[in-house]
Parts: C-alpha cells; structure tokens; sequence
C-alpha cells in the first residue's frame, strides 16, 4: 500500500520515548525506518512496563511495543571501529538520521554531523537532547521528571491551582517526551521536503526542554509578566468534580458558559440571587455555592453530565478511565485502536494516529522488533555481508 512516506529511509539511534517516537511517526506513515538497538539490551524502554501478566520481558515491553510499530531491528555496537564502518555504510543510503543521545556522544564516537555528512551530503540529521545542543545547560543529563519541572509545566498544575500549600506535580505519563518526539518529527519532516525542492541537508537541534515549553497549556502572560500577576483565579467555580460513577470537569468561567450550567441544572432558587449576579460576586461566595454544584454532581454519572452538557451548551466533560477511552463509540467508529499481532506479546491493540489521510493512509505495517530481528536482512541482504561476516561480528560483539 503506497503512503505518505513511502521511499523515505530513516535510521534510528534512540532510546526509550522521544526519539523512538519521533521516528514512529515516520515509520507509521510509510517511511522505511531502520532501528539501531546496543546488542544485549537494546532500547532501555524494552524494560520498562508495563508487561503482559506483570512478567517482565524485553521482547513484551507495552511500552517499547507502542514507540516502535513499523520498524526494522537492528543491533551494532557502536564503541565497535568495525561497527562505526558499518553504521556509515548505513548512512549513505538514509535520507534521515535521528539520534536522541547526549551532545557529545556522537561527535566522541566520531560520528558527529560534520562526519556523516562528508558520508551523505544530504542527510537530514535529527538529534534531541534534554537542553539542546548549545547553551550552559547543553551537557547537563536530565530524564523526563527533570525535563517537565525545568519548563515550568508544573507551576501550574491542578494541585497547586486549588491549594497554593500544596507543591507542584509532573502529570502522568512521559507527555513532555512526546512533546520533543513531536517537535523533532515536524523538523525531519520540514527539512526533508527543503532538500526534496533542492535544498541541502541539515542538522537539526531538538531541545526536550523547548518542546514542552513551546507545545504547553501554560497561559502566555506567565511568560511575559511577573508569575506573581498570573496565578490561577481562586473562588473559579466548577472544575474538576466527583460525580455518582467517577469525575467530571466543568468549566464556567465565563457569564454565559456559568448561565448554561445553571440551565443544565434546572436553574435552582439558590442561583438567582445576588451571590450569582455576576463573576466577581460568585467567586467571593464560592465557598458556599461549590457545594451546591458537587451536591447535583454527586447525583448523576459522568455520562448524564456530558451528554446534558452537550444539550445545554455547557462544557462538561467526564474523566475518562482507560478502560472509558477504549470502550468509547467514538473510537470504535473511528477505528482508532488497531489490532497488531506480534510473535511473542501476542495480539494487542494499540492506538493509531490522530489523523486520516484520504488517500495515503496511517498503517502500522509490522509489530515492534525483536531484538536484532532485521540483523540477517539488513546486513546480509543490504550491505552484502556473507553469513560468515555476519557471524564474526555477533561473535566480536560488534552486533
């Protein structure tokens, strides 16, 4: 099936989320993405679960499974001379490189930019790093914890938006990882379609810090003003409720969207009164009207809500379960959650793209890789090496 990246080669030198994922998006789209895996242990997130039956598996990881759909495996040890031959043999025949290693790490195996171009002249070379490749921070190691504290994401999380005692949270999941994944995936994809127009190849520099700044929910006066002046509005009613089954958020800043939640409500006696005359007065009575609105909460589910919401123009919506999302009629008739089989985990669903092409679809085209699965393919049946070569170098450790 002819998609939107088909023809396009990628090679991967990544670890764990957001460079996998920078070049998920590739692969998924039709790219020929080859993965480059350290022999032994490959991708670190081959041990990090969660795992089928809660046994831990590198070849099962859910996590590595999701990054690296579309893939082929490799292994090559690049400390290795005779591995860093072979890697450059690899990069002549790749439009794109990604590498998600420290800054100097490349450059110190000598395989740095200034190389590989001499290489391949017109290799894209995407690399990301926690603060980017310049600036007094370039070198410092960071994971994702540090990385979404460091770009002020925190600051204005739930917790601390409700009680200011409280200190600030990451949010679940590895969102500022993606985030960079993104960033780089956009930046590949610019660079290539310049080179496509004539253009010559480029590096380009992804700081993991910048990604989640840039691509953040916070407000843009925190930026430009002393944080002091943007703190989040105590006395806001609404926000994030218990309801009967779960929890709902509702949001009701605003004259109108406050009218259409008392509408949903069925306009009760309390709402008509001067403490709801307008926001300023009901934020300073919020104490006592809050508990009015969890009271008619706490009598409905979260899909009574949502769907009333809808009817009345309120903005209502339920706080989904993973087990909610992969139920929702909404996925299911959108096909979202696609069934990919793999030889050891088994058949799984996995979530697709955000997005349909008419005419070139997203396709997962094969299941993760097992560690090393492409070796015999991509160097026998590549670069020409004999089964002998082949198994010289897995007996050096060179793969």
């Amino acid at each position: 099936m002819e998609q939107a990246l088909s023809g396009i080669k990628v090679l991967e030198y990544c670890s764990f989320v957001s460079g996998p994922y920078c070049s998920k998006l590739l692969a998924d789209l039709g790219a020929e993405v080859i993965k480059v895996e350290e022999p032994g242990t490959g991708d670190a997130a081959r041990h990090r679960g969660p795992f089928p039956n809660d046994s831990p598996d590198p070849e099962q990881s859910s996590l590595f499974l999701y990054l690296n759909t579309s893939k082929l495996g490799i292994t090559l040890n690049l400390r290795s001379p005779a591995a860093k031959k072979v890697f450059k043999e690899l990069v002549k025949n790749t439009d794109a490189l990604i590498e998600d290693t420290s800054p100097s790490t490349m450059k110190d195996l000598g395989l740095g930019y200034d190389v590989l171009k001499e290489v391949n002249p017109s290799l894209v070379m995407t690399s990301i790093t926690p603060y980017g490749q310049t600036g007094p921070y370039r070198g410092y190691r960071a994971h994702h914890l540090n990385i979404y504290h460091s770009s002020g994401q925190a600051r204005f999380s739930y917790s601390m938006s409700q009680d200011s005692a409280l200190p600030p949270v990451k949010g679940g999941g590895f969102l500022g990882d993606y985030d960079a994944g993104l960033s780089g995936a956009v930046a590949t994809l610019a660079a290539l379609f310049k080179h496509i127009l004539g253009g010559p190849g480029q590096h380009i520099d992804v700081s993991r810090q910048e990604a989640l700044i840039s691509l953040d929910r916070i407000d843009i006066g925190s930026f430009t003003n002393d944080i002091s002046m943007v703190e989040r509005r105590r006395g806001m009613l609404g926000g994030l409720m218990r309801c009967k089954d779960g929890y709902v958020v509702v949001l009701a800043p605003q004259q109108h969207q406050w009218e259409a939640m008392m509408n949903m409500m069925g306009n009760p006696e309390w709402s008509k009164g001067e403490k709801c005359k307008d926001e300023f007065a009901r934020s300073e009575h919020a104490s006592e009207l809050q508990p009015l609105i969890n009271e008619w909460m706490l009598q409905r589910t979260k899909k009574e809500i949502y769907h009333l919401g809808q009817s009345f123009g309120c903005p209502a919506a339920p706080v989904n379960s993973t087990a909610d999302v992969f139920k929702s009629p909404q996925m299911k008739e959108r096909g979202f959650f696609a069934d990919i089989v793999h030889s050891r985990a088994g058949r799984l669903s996995y979530p697709s793209a955000s997005y349909k092409l008419s005419e070139t679809p997203w396709q997962a085209n094969r299941a993760a890789p097992l560690l090393g699965e492409h070796n015999q393919e991509i160097y026998c049946g590549r670069l020409g090496l004999s089964d002998q070569e082949l198994a010289e170098m897995k007996a050096s450790g060179v793969i």
